[in-house]
């Protein structure tokens, strides 16, 4: 489940996974692929430390909060109503606690979900600014201090809340947490994979 995140600009903002059977993220109105953020932050990983770096990466922009949903009302099953409410039509929250999990083969199901956000969202460029002089990195209209940035990676690492079905991530996310151990950027300096999740309950 999504939590929440400090955000520099905007205070706290969701973040994370909404749908157990899906690697789709979401940022508050932005909705992408956990593959795509990993490669994104394995680039990141790669760049020179000491340069400031811009550029644009693309994502499903969901202008009306109707069309997103409501998802308590959907994993309920009292309110479907936009893209999150479709999901959970297709793929409702399991009726035992011991199944609520992150799926980590949800990404082989990404043509399903491409084809579910198409008739509410636009593909859109966004920019992604990463700045040393504001210690910052900015993904469109959000902007978030290195440390908290390191909360949206280990969020991702750990299959969010509830975490990987038996603590067990796919490969693209163990490839993404090498790389960032390897690297010696400075957006990375906080990163703690062993605390516990410290976002908040969306």
């Amino acid at each position: 489940m999504p939590l929440t995140f400090k955000s520099i600009n905007h205070g706290r903002v969701a973040f994370g996974f909404f749908n157990i059977e899906s690697d789709m993220l979401l940022l508050e109105h932005y909705f992408f692929f956990a593959t795509d953020f990993c490669d994104l932050v394995t680039d990141l990983a790669h760049k020179n430390a000491g340069a400031e770096f811009t550029t644009a990466w693309s994502v499903f922009n969901i202008e009306r909060r109707r069309n997103v949903g409501d998802l308590m009302g959907a994993i309920s099953g009292e309110r479907h109503l936009g893209f999150i409410g479709d999901t959970y039509l297709k793929y409702p929250f399991p009726r035992k606690h011991e199944d609520f999990k992150q799926n980590p083969t949800g990404n082989s199901k990404q043509i399903e979900f491409v084809e579910m956000i198409a008739p509410y969202a636009t593909r859109t460029d966004i920019p992604i600014v990463v700045s040393r002089e504001e210690n910052a990195i900015a993904f469109g209209d959000y902007q978030f201090a290195a440390w908290s940035f390191c909360e949206l990676v280990e969020y991702v690492w750990r299959g969010g809340y509830p975490r990987w079905m038996d603590d067990r991530g796919p490969e693209y996310v163990t490839g993404m947490k090498a790389q960032v151990e390897a690297s010696e950027h400075w957006l990375f300096e906080k990163i703690l994979w062993n605390d516990p999740v410290r976002g908040e309950r969306y």
